[in-house]
């Protein structure tokens, strides 16, 4: 089949159809660097991770340029350096990075480019000045402002109507806007915040018009895909369509449009004062980044995730079971020929990420029973390149049964043990032996003897 993805600004799934196949472009917003990540900011991180994945394995990885920003400009980022006392720079640099090492944890692939804000102000006073020119933005107070009221077609992306903008989440009240609904461009900045020169003073951009910039820069005045979460839609989306449609011509920008759905915690919405709010590393100390991965893949996309602690000891469960299947397989090379078909079909259906997951459930279940060293050959090769789209079963089983989060015993303690408990046995010392037995099985250590030894797992 060919790939189909809802499309926010049609409201219906279509028929991807690229713009040219030999150059695909994707933008996705990234994170605005204040903080360590939390696991909403990481679902669309996955989720575009696999859609990079599999547009690269229906084009070409050489045909396919996927960008995400770093917002490292922005006021969290200045109300939090300032509040830990440190440099911008210094909580910039230190908060990328941490991104950058929870996301690999998650199993998600680096962004072919990587454009950062404070790397495109030049671009940014530029797009703002067309507007101007264009009549579409206006200088006021320092401040340079969008003008809503000259684009008409302003509110179809997220289908809003004139008061429900007004009312909507993050937008400012001031006097001197014309319009309630107006945004900022271009904010003033004093001494002690970050800025920049400008025709209207010395300044900052607001968040908006980063992205309008960035994926210009990066992809050009049209691209295929924008992604990122709903939260997004409005007013940040809505906002990017008017800056970068009136600035460089209607009909420009983002061709399909993709979002994915909200996350709760347990039930509830995330958030500090209900003590749900979970941060990709604080989650990464409880539970391998794989499973951490497959739980965030459990739910389509574009449906709401309830992230529960069941939904991770499920997701570690399915894991074991599929590594147990490809570990079965080491006696065989995968088939060079063969491949997950299934599990493609799911995902060129709008990433049904729950099908494509099936599929891989079902290959694991034949390649227990199979015996034919040809079918087993096929199966692993489904497997592999099965969880190669959906960046799962990336590491060797033994790794995965024998890898451990913080807080749990490590692989050279245990294999001290084991050989501890293999001299008690040489010894006679059998009550010890039962002992460092229970006591790895507490631990979640299973050991299993064999003619070749002992070998043991994780449960």
């Amino acid at each position: 089949m060919t790939l189909h993805l809802y499309n926010t600004a049609s409201r219906q799934k279509e028929e991807f159809v690229p713009r040219d196949p030999a150059n695909v472009g994707m933008y996705v917003c990234g994170p605005t660097v204040y903080d360590f990540a939390h696991i909403g900011n990481a679902r669309p991180v996955v989720i575009f991770d696999v859609l990079a994945r599999l547009l690269r394995r229906i084009y070409g990885a050489e045909h396919v340029t996927y960008v995400r920003n770093i917002t490292d400009v922005e006021d969290k980022i200045i109300v939090a350096a300032e509040a830990n006392n440190e440099s911008i720079e210094d909580l910039t640099t230190r908060t990328t990075q941490a991104f950058h090492d929870d996301m690999a944890e998650l199993g998600a692939l680096p962004p072919d480019r990587e454009p950062r804000a404070t790397q495109h102000i030049d671009g940014m006073i530029g797009m703002i000045s067309v507007l101007i020119e264009k009549g579409h933005a206006y200088e006021a107070e320092g401040h340079v402002l969008f003008d809503v009221t000259s684009m008409p077609e302003y509110g179809a992306l997220s289908g809003r109507n004139r008061d429900d903008m007004i009312a909507g989440a993050r937008v400012e009240v001031a006097p001197y806007k014309k319009d309630p609904a107006d945004f900022v461009l271009w904010k003033p900045s004093t001494d002690d915040m970050p800025g920049w020169d400008s025709p209207w003073g010395r300044g900052r951009p607001g968040w908006h018009i980063e992205c309008s910039v960035m994926s210009k820069a990066e992809l050009g005045d049209t691209f295929d895909i924008h992604g990122g979460g709903r939260d997004l839609i409005f007013p940040h989306h809505e906002n990017e369509v008017a800056q970068s449609c009136c600035a460089n011509g209607k009909g420009t920008f983002a061709r399909y449009w993709v979002h994915n759905g909200f996350l709760t915690v347990e039930g509830d919405k995330m958030s500090k004062s209900l003590g749900n709010f979970r941060t990709v590393r604080e989650l990464l100390a409880e539970a391998p980044g794989e499973a951490l991965r497959l739980n965030m893949l459990s739910a389509q996309y574009r449906q709401p995730l309830d992230w529960t602690a069941d939904g991770v000891r499920q997701a570690r469960t399915n894991l074991d079971r599929l590594y147990t299947a490809v570990q079965h397989l080491s006696d065989v090379e995968a088939a060079p020929d063969a491949f997950a078909a299934e599990v493609l079909d799911a995902l060129e259906d709008d990433l049904n990420t729950p099908k494509a997951l099936t599929a891989l459930y079902a290959y694991a279940s034949e390649a227990n029973k199979a015996t034919d060293p040809a079918a087993r050959a096929m199966l692993k090769a489904k497997l592999l390149s099965g969880g190669g789209l959906l960046g799962l079963l990336q590491q060797d089983p033994d790794v995965w049964f024998k890898g451990g989060s913080e807080g749990e015993i490590d692989a050279e303690a245990i294999e001290a043990l084991i050989q501890e408990r293999l001299d008690a046995r040489k010894n006679k010392n059998y009550a010890r032996s039962d002992e460092i037995r229970d006591m790895l099985k507490d631990q979640g250590v299973i050991l299993e003897d064999g003619p070749q030894g002992t070998t043991w797992k994780r449960a």
